[in-house]
């Protein structure tokens, strides 16, 4: 029996403080196959955004890329899940970071689909 690869899976979300009936929004996610691809996802997309941020939450940003960035990445290796969160004015940014394990494709090979990909039809609007 194979083993199942372990790795992480990333999202990133997005809430509005301001509305009460918005649901959160994904915006990314990404699969990870170490703690530290998991936690350098995050790490770039602060870097990326901090200009953008308010005083406050550019804070919040940087403090996790300098202080709690380690403890992120040792309760990773834990295989606990972790959360980063900054709030820019009225937008909460959440990253969320989740031990997974993979599941293969199956009946996949090279470039070939798996026959079941046929039978679904297009979504269309009525």
């Amino acid at each position: 029996m194979t083993e199942l690869p372990r790795g992480y899976w990333c999202e990133c979300w997005t809430e509005d403080l301001t509305s009460q009936a918005e649901q959160p929004t994904l915006h990314a996610s990404f699969d990870a196959y170490s703690a530290h691809q998991a936690d350098r996802w995050v790490a770039v997309a602060l870097r990326t955004i901090t200009p953008a941020l308010d005083t406050s939450a550019c804070d919040e940003a940087w403090a996790w890329l300098y202080e709690e960035r380690a403890e992120t990445r040792r309760a990773l290796l834990r295989s606990e899940p972790c959360t980063v969160t900054v709030t820019h004015t009225t937008t909460r940014i959440t990253w969320t970071i989740r031990p997974v394990l993979f599941l293969p494709l199956s009946h996949r090979r090279g470039r070939e689909l798996p026959a079941c990909t046929y039978d679904f039809k297009p979504r269309t609007t009525d």
